[in-house]
């Protein structure tokens, strides 16, 4: 009697070919899968099945059915059963979990695209899997934990140092204690060392606070953080105090174009096409000397007709003009946040079809997932600076007050 395990694959080949099933590759998966766990059962047993061998230990007792869930499809696996002992092919399966590695890395990358668990159920179902519970695709998607966990505490030190950085928050919604809350991600990119991008951090909290943006600036500094010359953002709650607190020496730049709406909020709405002309012919000027010029004549035009609106400019000129400090070779990548919008559109693409996340944890994950890749693409594209520029940005002028001294400035590099 021949043993049912045998097979040759040629002729089972030439079968399956000859029927043009369109499920050719799981049928052949599952065959080869099959003979290879009765061959290897036969080397647990001592013996081939059917064949008498003083070797032997034991007999085969039939088998027990398992699915396996593969790129192929679902297969059904037939694991020998023994009369003594047991047999498990640890090679293939994992204990109490039916998915292979690659499956898993399908459903992280669903996961990081956005795509929703409900909606992962139904798209691996296309893929010719079935059964495949809310609990597994979670579990499955939380493997990337050790991934995101690992680039959110990488040290910052050889990369540095981080002239230019870039500070933004995103507010998430999150199911806790029973109900939907807001929640904040902050988030930090830099320019480093060779002039490339790098996110440098996220995290979430609570809300937009002092001691949360002060906390997360000091875990920046701790993983080796330096060299910072310019904080870029839009004017969150308690973020400029937290730069002067954990980078002592560098400058913030209010984001010109959070700023203009901001401008916006105590200018008559008649009056928003002239104060927006001007307040855009201030960043039009070729040098830092015709910047302030041009500031001040803007301050002449509103201060009569538009006193709260001049009010507001002068409490903001330092901050919104800080660019000027810099080379003007960079004066459009440093004096907004405009180039984080990009990365901020692409988490919102991801997050929204989410919509509600379980818990703080799912929020660092995905969007650590999306921060990461980013990152990597940053990494093999071109320069965002040039190293050149990189190197008189680190060179700034900085006023002498010493009565003394002529009133010109002086150059000093700053570390």
């Amino acid at each position: 009697m021949t043993a049912p395990h045998i097979v040759d694959p040629a002729t089972v080949l030439g079968e399956v070919l000859a029927d043009a099933s369109p499920d050719l590759m799981r049928q052949l998966l599952q065959t080869m899968i099959n003979a290879l766990l009765s061959a290897d059962a036969d080397a647990v047993v001592g013996a081939e099945w059917g064949q008498p061998s003083p070797t032997r230990t034991t007999h085969r007792n039939g088998y027990r059915h398992r699915d396996l869930d593969t790129r192929a499809g679902t297969i059904d696996v037939a694991i020998p059963k023994l009369r003594s002992g047991t047999y498990f092919p640890e090679w293939l399966l994992e204990r109490r979990k039916r998915s292979e590695a690659a499956l898993i890395t399908v459903i992280a990358d669903c996961y990081l695209a956005g795509v929703s668990t409900r909606r992962m159920d139904k798209l691996v179902k296309t893929l010719g899997i079935h059964a495949l519970s809310k609990s597994q695709v979670s579990r499955m998607a939380a493997d990337l934990d050790e991934h995101i966990t690992e680039f959110r505490h990488r040290s910052l030190a050889e990369a540095g140092p981080f002239t230019f950085v870039a500070a933004d928050a995103l507010t998430m919604k999150v199911r806790e204690g029973g109900r939907v809350v807001n929640t904040v991600v902050l988030i930090a990119t830099g320019v480093n060392g060779d002039g490339r991008r790098e996110v440098l951090g996220l995290t979430v909290a609570t809300s937009e606070t002092g001691p949360a943006w002060n906390a997360f600036f000091a875990d920046l500094v701790a993983r080796g953080l330096t060299g910072v010359q310019l904080v870029t953002s839009d004017a969150h709650a308690g973020l400029k105090d937290a730069i002067a607190a954990n980078l002592p020496g560098s400058s913030w730049q209010r984001c010109r174009t959070h700023y203009a709406a901001n401008l916006m909020s105590v200018t008559p709405k008649s009056m928003w096409p002239a104060v927006k002309a001007m307040l855009h012919s201030v960043y039009d000027q070729p040098t830092a000397t015709d910047v302030n010029a041009q500031f001040d004549r803007t301050l002449d035009y509103v201060a009569e007709k538009l006193p709260a609106v001049a009010e507001h400019l002068e409490r903001a000129r330092v901050d919104i003009l800080a660019f000027t400090e810099f080379p003007k070779d960079i004066w459009g990548q440093i004096w907004s946040n405009n180039p984080n919008e990009r990365l901020n559109r692409e988490i919102r693409r991801r997050t929204d079809s989410v919509g509600i996340f379980p818990n703080r944890d799912a929020i660092i994950r995905l969007v650590g997932g999306v921060l990461a890749e980013q990152t990597d693409e940053w990494a093999e594209g071109r320069r965002y600076l040039g190293l050149d520029v990189l190197a008189r940005s680190r060179m700034r002028l900085i006023p002498n007050t010493e009565s003394e001294v002529n009133a010109d400035t002086i150059m000093a590099l700053s570390a």
